[in-house]
């Protein structure tokens, strides 16, 4: 997959121009605090920029619903096929639920730890509610009527009795349907039904879903051409409003991304390897260096399957047939990374909103990062617009993705890492179990 980046093949690299959007509008944020412009010359200032980013995140949300019914459905019908791959196919999905949701339970048991979002204080939480929701009053209600809820009548809500309506309604804050959440189960039904259908019969809604699929990867593009702008435009925003808070706040939670990802992938992988593959951690991760180093400057799952599979295969001595079915519906289903990233970004997002969420909610959350994991496999920039939709969801504006886009660079490279260290790591444990000894070269 190609982890919430898109390059441009020709000119400056898309990352870069979205660095230096970020700098752009960190530093004229800072200039218009420093020079202590009178509030009238600053909302005179945030009202003709702000449109940019607005039109920015647009894009992003009218692109939302799309990618949820076409990837999703894809990428789980390719994962869950256990009719026809059989026993490996059931081995690795088993693998991959268990792996994402330890990654996840990392995620989240790393925020609630250090909790970054609740260092912003009440005036600086109030002046984002006021300008990140149309309905701010909307956030404190669905607080209020989410902690009502049983785990029960979550679960129930989760299953929809009318999909077209919960897609109608999925961003409307005062709908108390299933919404966002009861559409991606929807599309995950559909996904595990349209595996086992009859292949001849499946192949044209199959057709159809890979056409919608590609066209939504095309309007992305489309509207990440507008990213440096935007990045530049919500910034400027937010730091001349609030100045070195904000960016304090996002420091903290790219410190703990970094630091949740940093314990998955070298404690949770390490364990997984000596206890149910038998290998060595230190050995593994000597042997697959030049994988990682690959996922990092790429960013890309895709363009790192090659060496992956070569380095399963020549360096850690997995059987060919493993290695390659494995790493490859690894490549855009078991997405360590993104689910533990998902699962804090949310979390993070909410608190900075005063959304604290209850046990039985962040359970909620656990499972969405998950199939979200799936989800986004192989779409480009597709994560984040499904965590704005799960936002929303939550009673969170889903504009507030905003506040850590321009950071977002930085921790794709590091989640990308995890994504295809988790395959490798897959890889080697179903290998064990399906009774292969590593030939390993000295």
């Amino acid at each position: 997959m190609t982890d919430s980046t898109i390059e441009t093949t020709k000119g400056m690299p898309l990352h870069t121009r979205i660095f230096i959007g970020m700098l752009v509008g960190v530093l004229g944020g800072i200039l218009v605090q420093a020079l202590k412009l009178p509030e009238d010359t600053v909302n005179l200032l945030v009202q003709w920029v702000k449109p940019i980013g607005d039109i920015f995140l647009r894009m992003l949300f009218m692109l939302v619903l799309p990618l949820i019914m076409s990837a999703l459905i894809l990428g789980v019908a390719e994962l869950g096929d256990v009719g026809r791959i059989g026993r490996l196919g059931l081995k690795t999905l088993l693998y991959t639920l268990f792996a994402s949701g330890i990654s996840v339970v990392v995620g989240i048991g790393v925020y609630n730890l250090f909790q970054p979002g609740k260092a912003l204080s009440a005036t600086d939480r109030q002046f984002l509610v006021e300008r990140f929701s149309s309905q701010a009053g909307t956030v404190q209600q669905n607080l209020q009527a989410a902690q009502e809820k049983s785990p029960a009548d979550i679960l129930v809500s989760l299953f929809s009795r009318n999909p077209v309506e919960d897609m109608a309604r999925a961003f409307d804050p005062t709908y108390t349907g299933g919404g966002l959440l009861a559409v991606m189960v929807f599309a995950l039904i559909l996904g595990l039904a349209l595996s086992v259908s009859d292949p001849v019969k499946a192949e044209p809604v199959k057709k159809f879903l890979e056409g919608v699929y590609e066209m939504v990867m095309q309007a992305i593009g489309f509207g990440m051409k507008l990213a440096p702008f935007g990045v530049a435009a919500l910034l400027f925003v937010l730091v001349s409003t609030l100045g070195w808070s904000i960016l304090m706040l996002v420091i903290n939670y790219v410190l703990v991304v970094l630091l949740a990802l940093s314990i998955q992938q070298f404690i949770v992988y390490g364990l997984i390897l000596k206890f149910l593959a038998k290998r060595s951690p230190i050995d593994f991760f000597k042997r697959i260096g030049t994988v990682m180093l690959t996922a990092f400057s790429t960013s890309s799952s895709n363009a790192t399957l090659p060496t992956a599979i070569r380095a399963s295969i020549d360096k850690l001595g997995l059987p060919k047939e493993v290695a390659q079915f494995v790493l490859t519906i690894g490549c855009t289903a078991n997405q360590n990374g993104t689910a533990l990233f998902e699962g804090i970004t949310v979390l993070f997002l909410a608190q900075c909103f005063g959304v604290n969420l209850t046990f039985s909610q962040q359970v909620v959350v656990v499972f969405l990062s998950i199939l979200a994991g799936v989800g986004t496999a192989g779409v480009p920039g597709g994560s984040l617009p499904l965590i704005m939709g799960v936002l929303v969801s939550l009673g969170v504006p889903g504009e507030s993705i905003a506040i850590i886009y321009g950071v977002d660079r930085i921790l794709d490279m590091s989640r990308t890492v995890l994504n295809v260290t988790g395959d490798i790591v897959a890889a080697t444990v179903i290998s064990r179990f399906e009774g292969h000894e590593p030939q390993v070269e000295h």
